[in-house]
């Protein structure tokens, strides 16, 4: 009768050893997760453990399960005009094609690139919305305009932050994530170090994880993942231009290509939103919310004339920012990354050494620290810089 029972217990041992060893390698691993160097609050890390580790659809089932819609109706928490700055300061004052800051610009560089105003989706304005302000300037001629817009008549409580870039005065450089794409020959370092940063003029996140983005990442000769035909294309250019297009059909691989950031579908092509766009999401996008939540999201386009459109904000459906990347004028655009501990644009000032410039956020109720790339990055980013 005791018998049985004795022989039992070298099979219970293994099972038990076996447990333990289990559990001991996940806490490890997760532990090194959540303190590996990048940046990133803990849900996020261990969200990205947890794909990372096949656990994807568990995570996604949690993201659904804890959705809470947006509210209806209210009034922006902070003003859009923006926040204020010392007289004569020509970075964040006020512009349009007749203001003094247009009249800085002998050259014509500018003048003929400051966006016109934008309409409100939400119908009247609040005092400043859709004004541009000027962020960045090369050699005293406006570079980077920013303005606020709430992105429709239903949640009026939230707000968009809206870009416009000069190419004809900035120089755009791709970034690698210390953990996606992670390490590789990429020649280029996931921060941007002090030493570096002369000249730099604002930052903004990249894409979704790699794995899960339909396409790949290419740069300085390295890849990770696979460039796919068709897919919504950020391209940078060895000269510091970048674009964004169908790959195979409005760019593709030339020897002048220094980097390819790949992700999804285009969400605005030939200046107007497809049809399709919801369902474009939410069938590639399988590893996160799909195109018909409303979250953070942010994009990236460019417009008719060469200007670089950057866009990011809560409460965005898909739908809802490609409309107003559309509406700042993109004839291309893609989604970048979406969730609010992924979303940040930066500008930067240099308030106390050109060498070492101060960043500051353009949405002030964004979760990522206005120093995030002073840092190293888990994540990839695109970093602009003064020609």
């Amino acid at each position: 009768m005791s018998a049985a029972p004795r022989r039992s217990w070298p099979v219970r041992r293994i099972l038990l050893a076996l447990l333990a060893t289990l559990v001991l390698v996940t806490g490890w691993s997760l532990g090194h997760a959540l303190t590996a160097p990048g940046g990133g609050t803990v849900s996020e890390r261990a969200a990205e453990w947890a794909r990372d580790h096949y656990l994807g659809p568990l995570v996604t089932l949690g993201e659904w399960v804890s959705y809470e819609p947006p509210k209806v109706g209210g009034k922006p928490s902070f003003a859009l005009t923006g926040p204020s700055v010392p007289a004569g300061r020509r970075d964040a004052s006020l512009v349009g094609p007749s203001s003094p800051a247009a009249r800085t610009d002998p050259a014509g560089l500018a003048s003929s690139l400051i966006p016109h105003r934008l309409a409100s989706p939400a119908g009247k304005p609040l005092h400043g919305e859709g004004a541009w302000r000027v962020l960045g300037s090369v050699h005293g001629v406006p570079a980077i305009f920013g303005t606020y817009l709430r992105p429709d008549k239903v949640h009026t409580s939230y707000v968009a932050g809206i870009v416009s870039m000069n190419p004809r005065l900035l120089r755009f450089r791709l970034r690698p994530g210390a953990q996606d794409p992670g390490p590789g020959q990429w020649r280029a370092q996931p921060t941007i170090p002090l030493g570096h940063r002369r000249g730099l003029l604002a930052t903004f996140n990249g894409g979704f994880k790699i794995a899960s983005s339909g396409g790949g990442f290419y740069l300085n000769g390295a890849t990770r993942g696979t460039l796919k035909k068709g897919a919504a294309s950020l391209v940078y250019y060895r000269d510091g231009q970048v674009t964004v297009g169908v790959w195979g059909r409005d760019v593709r691989k030339t020897p002048q290509v220094a980097g390819v950031r790949q992700n999804l579908r285009l969400i605005v092509d030939h200046g107007a939103v497809p049809a399709s766009v919801d369902s474009d999401v939410q069938a590639n996008w399988g590893a996160t919310l799909g195109g018909g939540y409303y979250v953070w999201r942010s994009g990236v386009g460019v417009t008719r004339d060469g200007r670089v459109i950057f866009v990011y904000g809560p409460a965005l459906d898909v739908r809802t920012l490609a409309e107003l990347l559309r509406r700042a004028g993109c004839v291309r655009a893609m989604q970048l990354d979406i969730n609010p501990d992924w979303m940040s644009f930066m500008y930067y000032l240099p308030r106390h050494h050109r060498a070492d410039p101060t960043p500051v956020n353009l949405l002030p109720d964004q979760v990522q620290s206005a120093e995030r790339y002073y840092a190293i990055s888990n994540r990839d980013f695109t970093a602009v810089f003064a020609r």
